[in-house]
């Protein structure tokens, strides 16, 4: 009877467990944080080689 009585019990158990069926599980999607550069940076590298130019023009 004690057996009977734990089997009942268990599929209880296991029914209640499946009762809401499959969920899909959510994936939050990734979010990728990119630093920007200062805009000044943009404008670093043509008065470099503005410079250079300077430097080679005067030299000759």
């Amino acid at each position: 009877m004690k057996k009977l009585a734990l089997a009942a019990a268990l599929s209880v158990a296991a029914s209640s467990a499946f009762a809401g069926g499959y969920v899909e599980p959510v994936v939050e999607p990734e979010v990728i944080v990119e630093d920007t550069s200062s805009s000044s940076a943009g404008i670093l590298v043509p008065l470099m080689l503005l410079v250079l130019v300077a430097a080679v023009v005067a030299a000759d």
